[in-house]
């Protein structure tokens, strides 16, 4: 098998095979993740196998193209139709050893939930590519068997300019995704059923679960951003009449917005966990999301010049905030 990616997209692979006298049938399998291309026209850069498939070897040196042949198309697997996702089909077989390393292979174990309320993760390293269901529900597709490269990386980041895909990249030669969210709403505190549709290969014994403790909430919105999507719908007068929100929502039911970390309305900078206010900052900011969110488990507020006053005018604005949940 090959494996095509964004910087070769169309890749070639030689199968050997043996053929019988007569009928001969010939099944490719192929493992398509999204597309080559996006944007107008993506559809006619085709995915999975676009041909051709040629037949080599023949006894005088020369080749068939199958391209041409009668082929039929099928979509799916086999053990969805069936119910394996659930955990619950009769079809599951008990081993003494647990495969290990082996391609288009289904698992399934029972679990505990971490104990907390704490964000749950599935840590998918030792995994190869496929799919993971909880208790029947998908979270969705792993692969952390795709390395990123290991060169393009820096220790500065700086966007400014036009953008580039090469711009601030980090993690390099590690894989693009290692923890996947577990929603504690899918999650008894016993009997939980984890079923794997591991596609390529790995060891299901490396799998582990991951908590995170939340130390801060943060947003950072500027006074040009869209509104929020359930006012779209809304009339015109009153959307030209709405400012953009800035919405903050502690993860956990019985949290409350605790204290104010930073809150800086003007030319605030850097990220979360390292917000400073810039030459402009409106001396109101702190008190007015102080009022509107402490003791709250959630809150909003307008990122608009009304709401938080202006510090410099004909500059445009935002709003960044760092809350702690407790």
């Amino acid at each position: 098998s090959r494996t095509g990616n964004s910087g070769n997209a169309k890749v070639k692979v030689d199968i050997p095979i043996t053929v019988v006298p007569g009928k001969n049938t010939i099944d490719l399998l192929s493992l398509t993740v999204g597309l080559q291309n996006y944007g107008a026209f993506f559809d006619l850069s085709g995915a999975g196998i676009t041909g051709p498939v040629k037949l080599n070897g023949l006894s005088n040196g020369s080749s068939i193209d199958l391209s041409s042949q009668q082929w039929t198309y099928q979509v799916g697997l086999k053990g969805e139709d069936s119910g394996l996702p659930s955990g619950s089909s009769s079809e599951w077989v008990s081993q003494p050893a647990l495969p290990k390393n082996q391609p288009l292979i289904w698992y399934k174990t029972n679990f505990d939930a971490p104990t907390g309320n704490d964000p749950v993760a599935l840590d998918f390293m030792g995994m190869g590519k496929g799919e993971a269901w909880i208790n029947g529900q998908s979270i969705g597709r792993y692969w952390p068997a795709y390395i990123a490269s290991n060169s393009g990386c820096t220790d500065s980041c700086d966007y400014r300019g036009p953008y580039s895909a090469n711009k601030c990249r980090k993690n390099c030669g590690k894989p693009s995704q290692q923890l996947y969210h577990v929603p504690r709403s899918w999650l008894k505190p016993s009997g939980n059923i984890l079923v794997l549709f591991e596609e390529m290969g790995g060891d299901p014994t490396q799998l582990a679960f991951a908590t995170r403790k939340m130390g801060s909430l943060c947003s950072h919105v500027s006074d040009s951003h869209p509104l929020p999507m359930d006012m779209w719908g809304l009339d015109s007068k009153t959307i030209r009449a709405s400012n953009p929100t800035l919405s903050l929502s502690c993860p956990s039911p019985n949290q409350v917005i605790s204290s104010i970390k930073f809150a800086s309305f003007g030319t605030p900078l850097g990220t979360c966990g390292s917000f400073s206010h810039g030459r402009c900052s409106s001396a109101k900011a702190h008190s007015i999301v102080q009022k509107v969110c402490v003791g709250s488990t959630s809150c909003s507020i307008d990122v608009s010049t009304k709401t938080l006053g202006d510090p410099c005018k004909g500059v445009k604005k935002s709003l960044a905030v760092e809350v702690s949940c407790a």
